[in-house]
């Protein structure tokens, strides 16, 4: 009776006075999410849902552990490898792409709330007007500074506790994403906003031959690519679940009308003459205009299906999904009227990239401070912490606005790296950062170590290939570092031309200096100090010397102390003797200032093996 009872109880009687909800109520919850045919998912993620749901009120929260559940759910023998098949995780992603898309359409005014928090697969249980009055009484008791950022995101605040008014503003805003909210080990999880960024849906792929076997490759290409593109943290995307409730036939503006997406992903396949063709277009949603498209072709008799269906989802989620890729290309759009989108967040990511283009003094402090602001709101977006650590970075290894006083920039980098990776530890951007400032932290085993991590999970992350590629190159192994930074530029033709700058050095230090001086003059980065440097050194090597002499003038302007420290500026950058040594002739020959202690220990180790002199004029 009393499971009858709250399950035909309206929102807002007396019954959710306080308390988790108990697990008569849970139990009705879920039957009722199963029952839903919002709730579109395949066998095995509803199976998923109710091991875990089970599990939980049983007390056995402990034992829902990805192993497990590959076992117990998905029929996987106990030799299971959990960092070689990641089919708990990509279903997890499924599974929390249904529950939001429920609560958004069909479960809107339920009242409880079933969320499984990224980073686990323990769902936690909510009353929504208890949640909501939690929010009203830490708003009450917040301090007039947190009042004043509360009232910049009230209508986010809103969205959470008001879910009916959320569902009616989905016809103009991208849906919300629950994510787990970061917490001190013992506190609980409370369930948090994602902020909004560029959101693209995945249209299943049309079977153009009409032919039955074409299905199976139009399925699993589809599921493959929800794979890929997740794993881009960035970009927010919807698959099956959400493209199902509109028209196949339905017009780019009538699925934006209906979910607020821009970005649109659809294509086709087709069987003719033993050779499969995969067609495949990104639409712009609020012109319809087509802003990529892409052809793959495939032989199934020389491939097999999933090697197929991987090669081909890999190469797409690439080209539109990765930095400077076609989406982060595209400068965000006002939001609509009535929107429940914060587009300012949209905005520091696409901002983000555009500084890591330029390195500019100006953009920097611009990036910096819209991150800034929009972490004050979501404390809880790791992808946010890992681009605020390279912007804290970049005060101490490019002195880009650096902050006195403490904590110092690298401290304050490391931490907000630490932070992003706690939060989310499969996030490649966070990693990337966590890469990186260990790096510039002297310490570049373990910076290599993570970078290889990071790179396991998303090969196609053409930003952190390249990052990673810079890293192995400075490290000493310049013919590997400079390999993999072709593969991220050959990949990604939008890459930063920071990445150009860095092959440009790598091609001075292996005496390749007519292709060191093609890269430099290629890589646009008239704004960024080190850049001058670099390109004083190959200039000076190739005797252009009034080339040289402008770009010193220039570094020195930008960079008057560098020399200063001139041995904490190699040391930073983990330079081995042989490269340390090599960078201080070129430094010398070129004609900046540098401390004669540096000419003195050149000239005691005069017989080493330094690399391709300068001819003397």
């Amino acid at each position: 009776m009393e499971g009858q009872r709250l399950q035909n109880c309206p929102v807002g009687s007396g019954v959710f006075a306080g308390g988790e909800p108990q697990e008569g109520a849970v139990r009705i919850q879920l039957d009722r999410i199963l029952a839903s045919p919002e709730f579109n998912v395949p066998a095995r993620v509803r199976q998923f849902l109710t091991y875990v749901v089970n599990q939980t009120l049983a007390g056995h929260a402990d034992r829902i552990k990805a192993y497990t559940v590959a076992v117990e759910v998905f029929g996987r023998d106990a030799n299971f490898d959990i960092q070689n098949d990641p089919v708990v995780r990509i279903e997890a992603g499924r599974l929390r792409r249904a529950l939001e898309r429920y609560y958004l359409l069909a479960g809107s005014a339920d009242p409880v709330l079933v969320e499984i928090p990224k980073g686990g697969y323990v769902p936690h249980f909510h009353w929504r007007e208890l949640q909501a009055r939690a929010d009203a009484a830490a708003e009450q008791h917040a301090s007039p500074e947190q009042n004043l950022a509360g009232t910049a995101n009230a209508d986010l605040r809103g969205g959470r506790t008001t879910w009916v008014a959320i569902a009616a503003a989905v016809a103009v805003a991208v849906p919300l994403v629950w994510m787990a909210a970061w917490s001190k080990p013992g506190n609980p999880v409370k369930p948090a906003q994602r902020p909004e960024g560029p959101s693209l849906i995945v249209r299943p792929f049309a079977n153009l031959s009409g032919q039955p076997e074409v299905n199976f490759y139009a399925a699993g290409l589809g599921e493959e690519l929800l794979a890929q593109l997740a794993r881009f943290k960035e970009l927010t995307v919807f698959g099956r679940e959400t493209s199902s409730a509109v028209s196949p036939n339905a017009s780019a503006s009538e699925i934006r009308s209906r979910f607020g997406n821009r970005y649109i992903l659809e294509g086709g396949i087709r069987l003719s003459g033993g050779r499969l063709r995969v067609t495949s277009r990104v639409l712009d949603s609020e012109t319809s205009a087509i802003l990529w498209s892409g052809t793959y072709d495939s032989d199934p008799q020389t491939s097999n299906i999933v090697e197929i269906e991987t090669t081909i989802a890999a190469k797409v989620a690439t080209a539109i999904a990765q930095p400077y890729g076609i989406i982060f290309s595209a400068a965000p759009l006002p939001a609509r009227p009535g929107s429940v989108q914060n587009l300012e967040t949209y905005q520091c990511t696409y901002r983000f990239y555009r500084y890591r283009t330029v390195l500019d003094r100006q953009e920097h402090a611009a990036t910096r401070e819209c991150l800034e602001r929009v972490m004050a709101l979501y404390p809880d977006y790791a992808t946010g912490w890992a681009m605020l650590s390279f912007l804290y970075l970049d005060e101490d290894r490019f002195r880009l606005n650096t902050r006195p006083g403490s904590p110092a920039p690298r401290e304050r980098a490391r931490s907000a790296a630490e932070r992003a990776v706690r939060l989310d530890p499969e996030n490649i951007r966070a990693l990337q950062a966590q890469m990186t400032v260990l790096y510039f932290s002297r310490e570049p085993v373990e910076a290599l170590r993570i970078g290889a991590q990071a790179l396991a999970l998303n090969p196609n992350d053409t930003e952190l290939l390249g990052e990673f590629g810079s890293r192995v190159a400075q490290a000493g192994d310049w013919r590997r570092g400079a390999a993999l930074l072709e593969e991220a530029m050959a990949r990604n033709p939008g890459h930063s031309d920071y990445y150009v700058g860095l092959l440009a050095l790598a091609a001075y230090m292996q005496g390749e200096d007519v292709r060191a001086t093609e890269l430099i003059r290629r890589a646009n980065l008239r704004r960024f100090s080190i850049y001058h440097f670099v390109a004083a050194l190959i200039f000076t090597r190739q005797g252009l010397l009034d080339e040289a002499a402008q770009s010193r003038i220039e570094f020195l302007r930008l960079r008057p102390g560098f020399f200063d420290d001139f041995d904490g500026e190699l040391d930073s950058r983990n330079f081995n003797a042989r490269d340390r040594a090599l960078l201080i002739r070129g430094a010398i020959e070129a004609g900046f200032p540098v401390p004669a202690k540096f000419a003195a220990a050149l000239d005691r180790h005069s017989g080493s093996d330094l690399g391709p002199r300068r001819s003397q004029p």
